[in-house]
């Protein structure tokens, strides 16, 4: 229906048109990019903003984006991929984050991140299929004196072992 109220006016457009009529989050992110007064350069900062807003980076937000600022939709999809902390899929209810900075590695965070990855059948970088655990790691989380570490739903742990991990996350995941 917009696309035939707006003829000439191109695709993207009328798609940013469609997603500030249905969702009130991209109203507010727009909002966002105003104070920034669409500058390019802030592009980090309205990343963040969406991703606060929706969880993770689908589609339709990296193109709202980019058409936003006037970038291309290839320049916002390489720095939302570049970033660790971006993300491009929907979280699980619990994340479980493995420390793998030297200290944490040399004290044994590998077999910490192997044991939770069997246990729930899962993969670093993945979420469960009913979305319940995300796993992740990190390149260092600064912990370094309680290595090895893991950060379960934002809570660092101290001292992992793979025993520990995996009693950690039993009761987010059936085994």
């Amino acid at each position: 229906m917009i696309a035939a109220l707006a003829p000439g006016k191109p695709k993207a457009a009328v798609r940013a048109a469609q997603l500030l009529g249905s969702d009130q989050r991209f109203k507010i992110l727009e909002g966002h990019i105003k104070k920034y007064q669409h500058r390019q350069d802030a592009l980090i900062e309205v990343l963040h903003k969406a991703q606060e807003l929706f969880g993770y980076l689908e589609d339709d937000v990296l193109r709202f984006v980019a058409w936003q600022l006037k970038l291309p939709a290839s320049r916002v999809y390489g720095v939302a991929t570049f970033y660790h902390f971006f993300t491009l899929k929907p979280p699980g209810a619990h994340t479980c984050v493995v420390c793998m900075g030297t200290a944490c590695y040399v004290k044994g965070s590998r077999r910490v991140l192997a044991a939770v990855e069997e246990h729930a059948h899962l993969k670093a970088g993945g979420t469960t299929p009913d979305h319940q655990l995300s796993l992740l790691t990190a390149r260092c989380i600064g912990a370094c004196g309680i290595a090895p570490a893991v950060v379960y739903d934002g809570t660092v742990t101290p001292r992992q072992t793979p025993e520990t991990a995996v009693e950690h996350i039993r009761k987010w995941v059936a085994s």
